[in-house]
């Protein structure tokens, strides 16, 4: 089993930035990929950063490179998501997840999930 916790998520004006965590326990060994995906109201979960847990590739979505970027750091099993220059359209959950598929981008790669941490930008 393994246990996703985020936190971070938070109320920040447009252009502002925010840091998410998400602590992870757990069966570490079977986790190949750590990913964000968020959702907004009545819309699909979206991928938005994944990275591999042991190398450090990593992949995004189109519309948050060269804003967020993805890191973790291993000796404290904890991933992060660093969200500069936020926009309105960025507000969501946002929910980190571990899937034993490399670099996934979908939904259904991911076999654990957090309970999501609120992120609102406002105008």
């Amino acid at each position: 089993q393994v246990h996703l916790v985020e936190s971070g998520g938070g109320l920040v004006q447009a252009g502002g930035s925010l840091r998410l965590s998400c602590a992870h326990s757990g069966r570490r060994f079977s986790t190949t990929t750590m990913g964000w995906f968020r959702q907004a109201p009545g819309k699909e979960r979206e991928f938005v950063a994944a990275i591999s847990w042991i190398l450090d590739n990593t992949v995004y979505a189109d519309s948050v490179k060269g804003r967020f970027t993805i890191s973790r750091d291993n000796p404290k099993n904890t991933l992060y998501l660093q969200m500069n220059d936020l926009k309105v359209d960025d507000t969501a959950v946002y929910y980190c997840a571990a899937s034993q598929v490399t670099l996934s981008i979908v939904a259904a790669g991911y076999d654990y999930w957090g309970q999501g941490t609120q992120v609102a930008v406002s105008s």
